[in-house]
C-alpha cells in the first residue's frame, strides 16, 4: 500500500451509532502518518465526543457552519484537505449531500470542495434498500463520490437482525481511503484480474470437497492492485476474510465456476494473478440427494477438476501478464519452474507447504518469485499485504515492457 505520511484528511462523522467505530478509523489515519480534521454533525456529538477525536488526532474537532471568528471555515477546511471521508454517512447526510444543501458545515464543505469523496453509509437495512436511498446514492456516484457499500450484518437494534446497512469496518475504510489518496502508477488504467480463495466440488447437496485457502493471500495481491489505479475484477472462492472496497467482485463456488469466470474475464485483461487454490478433484457425479450412511457405497470416484491456466490459455490476449501460484511439499524451485514452462506463465510465486507462518490462513508468507527470465527470487518472512505489494512491483515491472 503506497504511503498516506503528509496527507491530509477530513473525516465527517455523521448522527449514527457506527460513529464509535469512526473513532478506531481516525487513530488509524493518524498513526499512517496523515493529519486528521474532524468536521462532526451535531447530531454525530449525541453518540461520540469531540474530545475523545481530539486526543486522538492532536487537532481542534470543527462542528459550526458559522462560528465566531470562523465564519469561512467550510473554505478553508475544503480546500485544504487531500480526501473527504464521511463515516458513518446517514440516511439523512446521503439525502442532503445529493441534494446540494449547506446547511451545516459537512454539506457546505463537499460543495466548496475539489478533493476526492469518501462515503460509508451505515443504516437499517430497510433504509439501505429504500428506492429513495438508491436514488441518492446512485447521484453520488454520479458526482464522483466513491460510496463503499454497507456490510451485510447485525445492526443497531436487537429486533432488526441481520442485513445491508452496517457500516465497513474502520480497517476497511482505511483501505478505501488510501487507495482514494494512491497517486496511479503503471496500472492506471489497466485491468488486473485477480483470484481468490478455495473451491468447492459437491458430493451431495449438502457435503463437499476443499481445502484450506482462506482466500488472504489473493485479496491482499487485489487491494495491493486496486491502491495503484488498477481496476480489479477479484473472482472470489468462499472466503474467511472480507472483500477489499473498490474492486469488482465475482463470487464462485466451483472449479468450473471459476474457470468460466477467469475466461470471461481474461477479455481486455492486462493480467491475471491466479492465487485462488482450486480443489484437483471432485466427484465423478454428484448425488441429487443426501448420501445416506447406510446406502452409501463404499466409495467416490473422483475425477480431475479443470486445470484453469491451461484450460484458459486460449482466452489469453497478447501481452497479458500470467502470475500462477505454487504450493510445493518438495522441490520447491524445480517444481515451480516445471509449472511456469508447462503453463506458459510469466510469474510463479512458489511457497513450502507446512513451514510455520507460511501458507493457506496465515497472515504472513513466505515466497519465492520465480521469472520466465530465469530470475529466482526467494523474499523473507512477511506480512501477506507485503507480499501482495512485491507481487504487483512485478506486475508492473512486466507490463512496463508490453
Amino acid at each position: 500500500m503506497r504511503s498516506i505520511a503528509g496527507q491530509r484528511v477530513l473525516l465527517g462523522v455523521t448522527g449514527g451509532i457506527a460513529s464509535y467505530k469512526t473513532v478506531s478509523l481516525a487513530r488509524l489515519l493518524t498513526q499512517a502518518g496523515a493529519r486528521v480534521d474532524v468536521v462532526m454533525s451535531r447530531s454525530a456529538r449525541e453518540f461520540v465526543g469531540a474530545v475523545t477525536f481530539e486526543a486522538l488526532t492532536g487537532r481542534p474537532v470543527h462542528v459550526d457552519l458559522i462560528a465566531d471568528g470562523h465564519a469561512l471555515d467550510h473554505i478553508r477546511l475544503a480546500q485544504d484537505t487531500d480526501l473527504v471521508v464521511v463515516a458513518p454517512a446517514t440516511a439523512d447526510f446521503i439525502a442532503r449531500a445529493g441534494q446540494g444543501r449547506a446547511d451545516d458545515l459537512l454539506t457546505a464543505i463537499l460543495l466548496a470542495t475539489r478533493a476526492p469523496v469518501l462515503v460509508a453509509p451505515a443504516m437499517n437495512d430497510q433504509m439501505w434498500t429504500h428506492p429513495q436511498t438508491a436514488s441518492n446514492v446512485a447521484h453520488l456516484r454520479s458526482l464522483g463520490y466513491r460510496v463503499l457499500d454497507p456490510a451485510v450484518g447485525p445492526l443497531a437494534s436487537a429486533d432488526e437482525g441481520v442485513g445491508p446497512g452496517r457500516m465497513r469496518e474502520p480497517e476497511e475504510i482505511f483501505d478505501a481511503a488510501v487507495a482514494a489518496m494512491a497517486t496511479p502508477s503503471s496500472l492506471a488504467g489497466r485491468t488486473v484480474v485477480v483470484t481468490a480463495g478455495p473451491t468447492r466440488e459437491a458430493i451431495d447437496p449438502v457435503r463437499f470437497i476443499s481445502n484450506r485457502s482462506s482466500g488472504k493471500m489473493g485479496v491482499a495481491v487485489a487491494k495491493a492492485a486496486a491502491a495503484r489505479g488498477a481496476h480489479v475484477i477479484l473472482i472470489a472462492g468462499p472466503l474467511e476474510v472480507a472483500v477489499p472496497s473498490g474492486v469488482h467482485v465475482v463470487r464462485v463456488e466451483s472449479t468450473a465456476e471459476l474457470e468460466a469466470a477467469v475466461r470471461s474475464a481474461l477479455r481486455g485483461a492486462d493480467a491475471l494473478v491466479m492465487a485462488a487454490a482450486p480443489a484437483d478433484f471432485r466427484p465423478s457425479s454428484v448425488a441429487h440427494q443426501k448420501i445416506k450412511k447406510a446406502t452409501a457405497p463404499p466409495a467416490i470416484p473422483l475425477e480431475l477438476s479443470p486445470d484453469i491456466l491451461a484450460s484458459t490459455r486460449d482466452a489469453r490476449e497478447s501481452g497479458t501478464v500470467i502470475v500462477g501460484f505454487a504450493l510445493e511439499t518438495e522441490n520447491l524451485v524445480a517444481n515451480a519452474q516445471a509449472k511456469l514452462a508447462a503453463k506458459a506463465l510469466d510469474l510463479v510465486v512458489a511457497n513450502q507447504a507446512g513451514e510455520t507462518g507460511s501458507g493457506f490462513g496465515s497472515d504472513t508468507n513466505r515466497v519465492t518469485l520465480i521469472g520466465r527470465d530465469g530470475s529466482v527470487e526467494a523474499l523473507p518472512l512477511a506480512s501477506k499485504d507485503s507480499v501482495a505489494c512485491t507481487i504487483v512491483d512485478r506486475v508492473e515491472q512486466l507490463l512496463s515492457g508490453r
